[in-house]
């Protein structure tokens, strides 16, 4: 079984234990490596989008930030915590983001500065926003609306994945369907926009994520089904995440997982071999 997550979250963005607190329990795990990917998500309109209210009222309001300035303070401290928990553990400790990924020349611009002062080992692709007709929404802002707004930022949704895997930014791609989340985007006619966003995925040399937090809410992880078999079919590797808040989440349905994988075809399940497995670039950009 995988002995390591490297997406997880902590105190200080929305997760509800300490970095101290995540080792710990990675230890009594037995694990040989956790990495720390806390959410950055920077938009100078996210203050503005529909769901930002309902963020304060929640407390989730520290994951997001207005200016690239915001988030490197948050993420300086959160990385100067890891490096002196570095000096005393055992287990290998990673520098990670999951990152919202904004097609934009303002931002990509903003996120290489940010990217070179940081120093992360990895970065997470992920697409909790969709910037449409310059507003921003999130899933529950897509559940809300009509139904042919829906088929159309459902559209920009996998448009936004494929942008992200294309720039050369990430080592691995985050819960390819959240959408499912709010019930949106599981039927027959999205299986092509998935293909797509596989295709694009095995050109970039990507891996993908087998999130294990949708258990929660049905009987299978992130990704569906459907596109463990996609991603079998291109031998794309793969990696399980517990995407874990909580330190009792860490490794969360990891046996049931991997199980389910090779079920649908999955058989590269990838494993670090040295200490320097991970990357932020593949050499694209913003390289070391």
């Amino acid at each position: 079984m995988q002995k390591f997550s490297l997406h997880t979250h902590t105190i200080g963005f929305d997760g509800h234990n300490s970095e101290e607190e995540m080792l710990v329990r990675a230890t009594e795990l037995g694990w040989s490596h956790i990495g720390f990917s806390n959410h950055f998500i920077v938009h100078s309109q996210i203050k503005e989008a529909p769901m930002y209210q309902y963020a304060l009222k929640g407390g989730y309001n520290n994951i997001y930030s207005s200016s690239f300035d915001e988030v490197i303070a948050k993420f300086e401290s959160h990385y100067q915590k890891i490096d002196e928990l570095r000096k005393t553990s055992d287990i290998k400790i990673l520098k990670g983001m999951e990152v919202d990924y904004f097609a934009t020349p303002e931002w990509q611009e903003g996120f290489g500065k940010a990217i070179k002062h940081l120093k992360p080992d990895y970065l997470i692709g992920a697409a909790h926003f969709i910037l449409h007709n310059n507003t921003l929404y999130n899933s529950h802002d897509v559940k809300n609306a009509s139904k042919p707004e829906q088929n159309q930022l459902l559209h920009r949704y996998w448009q936004n994945e494929r942008a992200a895997a294309q720039s050369g930014l990430f080592t691995f791609m985050a819960h390819l369907d959240l959408m499912k989340k709010v019930g949106l985007g599981q039927e027959e006619v999205w299986a092509k926009e998935e293909a797509e966003t596989i295709k694009v995925i095995k050109q970039s040399g990507l891996m993908v994520e087998l999130n294990t937090s949708y258990y929660k809410f049905g009987d299978e992880p992130y990704p569906s089904r459907r596109i463990m078999q996609m991603l079998a079919q291109e031998n794309i590797p793969v990696l399980l995440s517990d995407d874990a808040h909580a330190a009792s989440q860490l490794g969360n349905k990891f046996t049931e997982t991997a199980d389910l994988a090779q079920q649908n075809g999955i058989n590269n399940f990838y494993q670090p071999k040295s200490s320097n497995y991970l990357k932020y670039t593949n050499g694209k950009s913003f390289g070391r």
